[in-house]
């Protein structure tokens, strides 16, 4: 790709007249969004900025230098103000005195609270010593694929001279923390004019006195690696050329469909993993090539890469030119065994004395030839954010064995950073997981009233949801209203009619490719139709039949097919009807078909049980809120039935059930929480009616 495409050049965005009215603070904060919004000079949540500000001290109300410096475990690209740590850079300095050097490195830490300016909750991170230590008003460190590609070079001090002369220093490796931010203090006391350094197997540091300055001396440096990364491997095969040709699309996500599953069974042991499917053309590239098992067993450089892919991934035995995918997933067993003693021994071999318990000995990263990569997380953020490290791995890989030899972190420096005490303590002040953390629900008739107050009630525990129903209008109009309520990550759509076999099988397949598999099974699809029996067609029973009892048989058989190569169970809900229960006059069909749903659940209530998989009915009445079927002749028919008009039916409802209240989308949603969640896990076969209370219905 020629270094003059526009696809290979850094944008500029500064915009100078809208940056001249903020504050130094907030200058801080454009130039972090606007870094942080290409990928190609920083992956998320990776680098950090900062700027040295004068301000006035609370206590004296005199004028002193602070420093507003990225708060740990946030990401430029998406920081607010209140995501930055603000110190007083005379305490900073003044911690020169207390180092007692690198075997006392993590002391050190505990001192930036006692450093904070105007009582600022926002933790400071442990890049806070480079940023400080830098005598420039504006700091940048970022990660991206060009500059860590030369410091994961076998010979990287040698290519930073190469590409940037003396603008841009080298520094050997050395993990993050006070002892680098001396480096970097010296380094800049002795290279005054340098504009930067390169941070062997970690990253970029450029500064300057501006902002505007330092944003664009930033870009200016990434691009220049860029450009010459360009000119060197323009005529070279990329991993010494690929010995795999891709599979089609549709067969690369089938066989991804089948294999994620499997392995999601395998790795979820501790809890439940959300996967994620990538089969982009960098990741094809990668794992059709031949030297790609060999790079992939040396790991990967940066830290920030590290800590989310762990020290190697697992290469999936496959041969896209000669397929046996039964054989791939027999295989798996003994693969993922192996990966687990490796990674055992690898904690065995480098563990300290105080070292953190080994943690899951699963590899996060699957790389299948011919197919794509898969990775697997406690949720599904992390999951594609752990791909996205991955992607920029590769990328790094790919520039580094092409202009010298790349070279991944040495073990004992990667387990020091995996198993750090300050790492660990990170982990331990996490929040604890929500009930359906990990969990993936498929809900059918999900754009309705109950099915989307189903997916939110789950959503809101934490679950991932696939939403499918045959309304593509209103499956958008609801997934848009809760990606924006809980992340576009763990929302799905998928088109699909019950009563259709392959739309069935193709529904559960995504399921598969999206999430790595499914846990719970909403059945909510509905249809609604009354007439005298003498009226009824045979065209309305089949229908009323097709969608409420062979759809729902469709649909629970594919489920538990994929739930049992899980082999972590599982919960399916019906949501039935309180007419299953009780007859109702002119809708023999329906009350029919919903007597028929209620019994194919206790059907599969006894065959699930030995797989752990639990199958359970919810039996609503006359919620009319957001139901579509009352939005038809369902309502005209029922009103006409009762002999009373639109606005006269629910009042009817009410007062005719016990309680004498109108029962909500929510309500029966609640109960399909219940029976999908822990709360419920000693109960199958059991039937909940949310109907405010019907005599008739009563199950006993």
């Amino acid at each position: 790709m020629s270094a003059e495409n526009p696809a290979n050049r850094l944008e500029n965005k500064w915009n100078r007249s809208h940056a001249s009215e903020m504050s130094e603070p907030e200058k801080l904060l454009y130039r972090s969004n606007l870094l942080g919004s290409d990928k190609r000079i920083t992956n998320y949540g990776g680098g950090n900025t900062s700027a040295k500000v004068m301000e006035t001290d609370p206590l004296t109300g005199g004028n002193v230098e602070v420093l507003w410096v990225k708060g740990s475990g946030g990401d430029v690209g998406s920081i607010r103000m209140d995501g930055f740590a603000t110190l007083y850079m005379d305490k900073l300095n003044a911690l020169r005195d207390l180092y007692r050097g690198p075997e006392h490195e993590d002391e050190m830490v505990g001192y930036l609270p006692h450093c904070t300016f105007d009582l600022n909750p926002r933790a400071a991170s442990i890049d806070t010593p480079l940023h400080a230590y830098v005598p420039r008003k504006h700091v940048d460190h970022m990660h991206p694929d060009a500059i860590i590609a030369i410091a994961a070079a076998k010979d990287s001090k040698s290519l930073t001279r190469q590409v940037f002369g003396d603008t841009i220093g080298w520094l050997p490796w050395k993990r993050p923390g006070y002892e680098l931010g001396l480096w970097l203090s010296d380094f800049c006391e002795k290279n005054p004019n340098a504009k930067g350094v390169v941070l062997e197997s970690h990253g970029l540091f450029t500064w300057d006195d501006d902002a505007e300055a330092c944003y664009t001396l930033t870009l200016d440096i990434i691009q220049k690696a860029m450009d010459w990364f360009t000119e060197q491997t323009a005529d070279r095969d990329a991993f010494g050329g690929a010995i795999y040709e891709g599979l089609p699309i549709n067969q690369r996500r089938a066989v991804a469909a089948k294999i994620m599953p499997t392995l999601r069974g395998m790795v979820s042991g501790h809890q439940h993993m959300v996967g994620h499917f990538d089969d982009s053309d960098t990741v094809l590239e990668f794992v059709n090539a031949k030297d790609m098992a060999r790079l992939a067993a040396l790991g990967t450089s940066c830290p920030d890469h590290f800590l989310r892919t762990k020290i190697r991934p697992l290469v999936v035995d496959y041969n896209p030119a000669n397929p046996d995918l039964e054989s791939t997933l027999k295989s798996l067993t003994t693969s993922v065994a192996e990966y687990r003693a490796e990674y055992q021994a690898y904690y065995d071999r480098c563990k300290r004395d105080n070292s953190p318990a080994v943690r899951d000995p699963n590899a996060v990263v699957y790389l299948i030839p011919g197919v794509g990569m898969i990775t697997f997380a406690k949720d599904k953020a992390t999951a594609r954010i752990s791909a996205e490290f991955y992607i920029n791995a590769i990328n790094v890989m790919r520039e580094a064995d092409a202009v010298s030899e790349y070279q991944g972190l040495p073990e004992q420096e990667a387990f020091d950073i995996e198993y750090w005490l300050l790492e660990e303590a990170k982990l331990q002040r996490m929040p604890a997981p929500k009930s359906m953390a990990g969990r993936v629900a498929l809900i059918t008739g999900g754009a309705g009233g109950i099915g989307s107050a189903t997916a939110a009630r789950y959503l809101s525990e934490g679950a991932c949801v696939l939403l499918a129903d045959i309304d593509d209008n209103a499956l958008a109009e609801t997934a848009s209203g809760l990606s924006k309520r809980f992340s576009a990550d763990v929302v799905r759509t998928v088109n699909m009619d019950v009563t259709d076999e392959s739309a069935v099988i193709g529904a559960l397949t995504a399921a598969s490719v999206e999430f790595g598999g499914v846990d719970i099974l909403v059945s909510n699809a509905g249809i609604a139709s009354s007439a005298p029996v003498q009226d009824t067609s045979l065209d309305m029973w089949n229908e009323n039949m097709a969608i409420l009892s062979t759809g729902y048989f469709l649909v629970s058989r594919e489920t538990f097919k994929i739930m049992n190569v899980q082999n972590m169970g599982g919960a399916v809900v019906f949501v039935a009807s309180k007419n299953g229960l009780a007859a109702s006059p002119n809708a023999s069909a329906y009350c029919t078909a919903k007597a028929s749903e209620i019994h194919l659940a206790r059907c599969l209530a006894l065959e699930g049980a030995t797989e752990g998989i639990r199958v359970n009915v919810v039996n609503p009445d006359a919620v009319l809120k957001g139901s579509r079927i009352w939005q038809g002749d369902w309502l005209d028919q029922r009103a006409g039935t009762y002999g009373t008009d639109k606005e006269g039916l629910e009042q009817m409802y009410r007062e005719r059930s016990l309680l004498k209240r109108s029962v909500l989308p929510e309500d029966i949603a609640e109960a399909a929480y219940f029976l999908a969640s822990d709360k419920s896990a000693k109960s199958t076969g059991n039937i909940i009616n949310v109907d405010a209370g019907n005599v008739q219905a009563f199950t006993r």
